[in-house]
């Protein structure tokens, strides 16, 4: 092999075809030259929870995870969670159906073999897999103002991999859909390696799975977009899981009044935990909640970040905020018919609206800096999972999250 890829060299001068043969669709090398598992380069036999139609309880079945191919790698998944965006898109509502699929995007899990191209892992690393990617190359990856990157930034259609348009996923025969590139509902799977955070191998996997998705979420929209300073007020729509850990990061931050938003007063206490020290219930008054908060706070807070998604929220959140130098931030993700509407004259009295995408942190180059966070216990993860249950039990985690009685649900693949 090495002296193949020399003779290839001396036949190529051209920089720019040598990049390509370093690139991710090269083709040169085996992938099981990049791995010293048994498995590598074959198929491996795993379970994974299956959803076979809408709404429907998944079915554990025993698939067949295909090799990965370049710039792919296969992770055996330790532990996955459970996040509104999997129920919501079982659920199948707002988007077309995209079945038979296996869901699954919050976890963690170790290295098992790797494609040809593979640079920046190896098998035994640990990971956290990410629905959305850092390719390194494209502009926004490059810039340090955004994290949308251009080749792997989340597709929620899309069934199979980006490389080749094929699933790894099959039963006899038969392809089985991916779902926002990582399909973690399986003892193993395939990823892009751009989707792929390496983490401190000391980190308990069981806890910072929880990382991945919306912790991370709700806590880089209040400290990298809101940045609320020392003292300030800070209104939080949603005391779901992103709301909380927005919470948190406003206390983080140390924000002195942090008002929490919700039409359930049974999250109230909860929020406690996190931080929120005031409570507002819509339900509870007679006019917008928007005008409740700029009572409450002389005007307005400084702060607002709105988690749920609801587009009647989302202008709340932005109307309530302080005229001159108040700041809006939505995190939740509406329908996709939702329309803002606001008075312009809030906006040209000086109030600003942002918008964030995973708290604006780049996956391989930001998230294991927050599994450092906790390690070095300057940011607490357990006070979110509220259930543990083995893999055979998964469909009583759905149960849980649409009873509203979880805010995570860590499911144990080797139980």
């Amino acid at each position: 092999m090495h002296k193949m890829h020399k003779s290839f060299r001396t036949l190529v001068h051209n920089d720019h075809f040598l990049k390509l043969l370093n690139n991710q669709k090269s083709r040169f090398l085996r992938p099981e030259l990049y791995s010293t598992s048994a498995h590598a380069g074959r198929a491996i036999i795993s379970k994974a929870a299956v959803a076979w139609e809408a709404g429907k309880p998944l079915v554990i079945e025993k698939v067949e995870v295909a090799p990965p191919q370049a710039s792919e790698v296969r992770v055996q998944i330790k532990y996955t969670s459970l996040c509104h965006t999997d129920v919501y898109f079982w659920e199948a509502k707002g988007q077309t159906p995209l079945f038979p699929r296996i869901f699954g995007h919050e976890a963690a899990g170790v290295v098992e073999s790797v494609g040809e191209c593979v640079k920046n892992l190896k098998p035994g690393d640990h990971v956290l897999p990410v629905f959305t990617g850092e390719c390194g190359d494209c502009p926004h990856c490059k810039s340090e103002e955004s994290n949308m990157c251009e080749l792997l930034r989340i597709n929620c259609d899309r069934g199979v991999m980006i490389g080749d348009g094929k699933a790894r996923f099959s039963q006899n025969g038969t392809p089985i859909n991916h779902f926002l590139g990582t399909s973690t509902f399986s003892e193993y799977t395939v990823i892009h390696e751009g989707c792929l955070a390496k983490i401190d191998p000391k980190a308990p996997l069981d806890k910072v799975c929880i990382l991945s998705c919306g912790v991370s979420t709700g806590l880089g929209a209040t400290l990298n977009v809101a940045k609320p300073k020392k003292g300030s007020s800070v209104a939080i729509f949603g005391l779901g899981a992103v709301g909380l850990a927005a919470a948190e990061g406003a206390g983080i931050s140390g924000a002195s009044r942090i008002i929490g938003v919700d039409l359930n007063p049974n999250r109230f206490e909860q929020a406690k935990n996190f931080g929120a020290n005031e409570f507002v219930n819509p339900k509870d008054h007679n006019k917008p909640v928007q005008e409740v908060i700029a009572e409450m706070t002389d005007g307005g807070v400084d702060r607002s970040l709105e988690c749920t998604g609801n587009i009647n929220s989302m202008i709340s959140a932005f109307e309530c905020v302080h005229d001159g130098w108040g700041v809006a931030v939505l995190v939740g993700v509406p329908t996709k018919d939702a329309i803002f509407k606001t008075n312009p004259m809030k906006v040209l009295d000086e109030r600003t609206l942002k918008g964030t995408f995973f708290g604006n942190y780049k996956p391989r180059s930001d998230l294991p800096s927050l599994v450092d966070m906790y390690m070095n216990k300057k940011l607490e993860v357990e006070k979110f999972i509220t259930h543990r249950l083995p893999f055979s039990e998964i469909n009583r985690a759905f149960d849980l999250m649409l009873k509203g009685e979880s805010l995570r649900c860590i499911i144990s693949m080797e139980e």
